[in-house]
């Protein structure tokens, strides 16, 4: 394969989207795990505090409390590691913010350590791939905890209560694995037969000739990557749980039924993969269905942890040519980090600029404009428009909101706490319908968090608050055009060459006499994670606003190729496997 990148046709700029921007998704189908969540998380340390006659301690506890958001998506031996990592950044950034407020109370240098935390936060989120809510909760606690009046010899006492209601919260991430320990793998596979079903169905319903490359369109193409996409978390759901007990391997067999459908979709009953999608609902147990493979050549999976080692959340697991790991030296930097300096550096960069605008304004707390302009940035520039879009509509409702829930809250500190609990379930249970219906009550809650050290006059809160949410939103995305992500173009290069590698490895082991136990499996999930990988690539470097034309094309040929090499390798497990797909 040619080393020399292709050259990029120079292509118009694109005019920024406001059409869809507001429209409401379908509800997250665990929508109501982080919100009550967070309600136990953030309720338990704050009513506490109440009755002990120190809300004003709040700020600290809920730095602990919020780390309940994350992880929900995860196994719970996974999630256990992932929160606690979680809530030790937390502690870091919060120590850091703490301890700059006690040496200097300069607002210019404590925008400037905000920003630089904002940035970090964003890279360490992204490298990481923990998930929402992303880096936006460490950000807008640093950011309150930098304008929080504070001596050095107060900072333990407080990072103690924040490790406290940290630990609370880790032990509400992990309480529901008592009633159901197999519910993210078994909401990962589910997801996983529905989105092949999906894709069944439009490939039987698809009108038209079919092209000589087996494509039925850009529509085909999209509903098989996404349930390629689906099927590939479900795998990575199930190798980051670790051990293999029995509904484990039953779950393992109906991931495989996901596979063959996309192998062979004209042979599938969609019916049935909705089917065993509901019966994963609940504590019922989980359908055994017959697979066509031996237990040992069932995906191979002790054989891809032995090579690879364990795979952390969000990352694919696959060692290098070389079969070393990935992550040693340039090669991680190159791979992995690199890309996202672009992203930082616009994280930084809107933000300081976002808290100097706010306070040449005039305005108390800058640190909104800050928060305001770190909740923007996404993976291209046309979804950080988006964000912004969506921001700015549901503050400017949200305040509006806490004009008329004001005078409830100030009946007593009681009330006060209550209309923040109840805000904090209604931004969690309507975030994944839209970012903007979310803000809606994300925006009187943090109006209500400042007035734990008292209340203050509601006309005044909404005057900053606004004034805020337009300099946040305009400052960063001015900041987000102006640091352009030119690398992307390169990540496609890479992810294209990443694919070719990972096809070419898995045709040969499709055409030896007898692949190793295991071998053509991994070489599968491996295949399926850069494809994967690709149309992530690609899809965010679409939506930079930069000058050179997308090699679409070769996208779209890569995928192409890439799945009837997946397809194979089902039909190489020999033809029981098909024809139990049509049984």
């Amino acid at each position: 394969m040619s080393s020399v990148r292709a050259r990029h046709r120079a292509a118009p700029v694109r005019r920024l989207p406001l059409a869809g921007v507001l429209r409401l998704n379908r509800p997250s189908d665990i929508w109501f795990k982080p919100a009550l969540s967070v309600v136990v998380a953030v309720g338990v340390p704050n009513l506490t505090l109440l009755a002990l006659g120190r809300l004003d301690l709040a700020l600290y506890s809920m730095a602990g409390s919020l780390c309940a958001l994350y992880a929900h998506n995860l196994p719970y031996a996974a999630r256990g590691r992932a929160l606690a990592w979680v809530v030790l950044g937390m502690l870091a950034s919060v120590a850091i913010a703490l301890v700059t407020a006690s040496l200097t109370s300069s607002a210019v240098v404590l925008v400037a350590v905000g920003a630089l935390l904002a940035a970090a936060h964003k890279a360490v989120s992204d490298l990481t791939r923990i998930g929402p809510p992303g880096p936006v909760i460490f950000t807008f606690i640093s950011s309150a905890s930098l304008f929080a009046p504070q001596t050095l010899g107060q900072v333990p006492g407080h990072l103690a209560l924040a490790a406290g209601a940290g630990a609370w919260a880790w032990l509400i991430g992990m309480a529901p694995g008592l009633v159901r320990p197999h519910g993210p793998e078994r909401r990962a596979t589910a997801r996983a037969l529905n989105a092949a079903a999906a894709y069944v169905d439009l490939y039987v319903d698809a009108d038209g000739p079919v092209s000589a490359s087996g494509s039925r369109g850009a529509g085909h193409e999209r509903a098989r990557a996404e349930a390629a996409a689906a099927v590939h978390a479900a795998w990575q759901s199930l190798l980051a749980a670790g051990a293999r007990p029995e509904p484990r391997r039953a779950l393992e067999g109906l991931v495989v039924r996901a596979e063959v459908a996309l192998a062979a979709p004209a042979d599938t009953d969609p019916a049935r993969l909705r089917a065993w999608a509901r019966d994963l609902r609940g504590t019922n147990p989980v359908p055994r269905v017959a697979s066509g493979w031996d237990a040992d050549e069932l995906l191979g999976v002790e054989v891809e942890l032995a090579e690879a080692g364990r795979p952390t959340p969000g990352k694919s697991g696959k060692s290098g040519k070389s079969g070393k790991n990935p992550r040693n030296g340039t090669r991680w930097w190159t791979g992995r980090l690199a890309p996202l300096l672009p992203l930082a550096l616009r994280t930084a960069l809107g933000c300081a600029l976002a808290g100097y605008v706010s306070l040449a304004l005039g305005v108390g707390r800058p640190y909104w404009a800050l928060v305001t302009a770190a909740s923007l940035y996404q993976a291209n520039l046309m979804l950080t428009w988006s964000r912004g879009v969506q921001r700015v509509v549901g503050n400017l409702v949200g305040v509006l909101l806490f004009a008329a829930v004001a005078p409830l809250a100030h009946l007593g500190p009681a009330a006060l706490v209550l209309c923040c609990l109840a805000f904090n379930f209604g931004a969690e249970a309507l975030i994944s319908r839209n970012y903007w219906l979310g803000s809606i009550c994300v925006t009187p809650m943090a109006l209500l968090i400042t007035e734990f050290t008292g209340f203050q006059e509601p006309a005044a809160l909404m005057a900053d608050r606004v004034v805020d949410t337009v300099v946040g939103a305009v400052v960063g995305f001015v900041a987000a055009v102006a640091v352009t992500n030119r690398r992307a173009g390169d990540r496609i290069e890479d992810a294209l060459a990443a694919v070719e590698r990972a096809r070419d490895h898995a045709a040969r082991l499709i055409a030896a006499d007898r692949p190793g136990p295991g071998a053509l499996e991994a070489a599968r999930r491996r295949l399926a994670a850069a494809l994967v990988e690709l149309r992530a690539t690609a899809d965010a470097a679409a939506g930079e606003w930069w000058l050179r034309a997308l090699p679409q094309e070769r996208v779209m040929l890569a995928e192409q190729a890439g799945h009837r090499t997946l397809a194979a390798t089902v039909r190489r497990q020999g033809p029981h496997v098909l024809e139990d797909a049509e049984a």
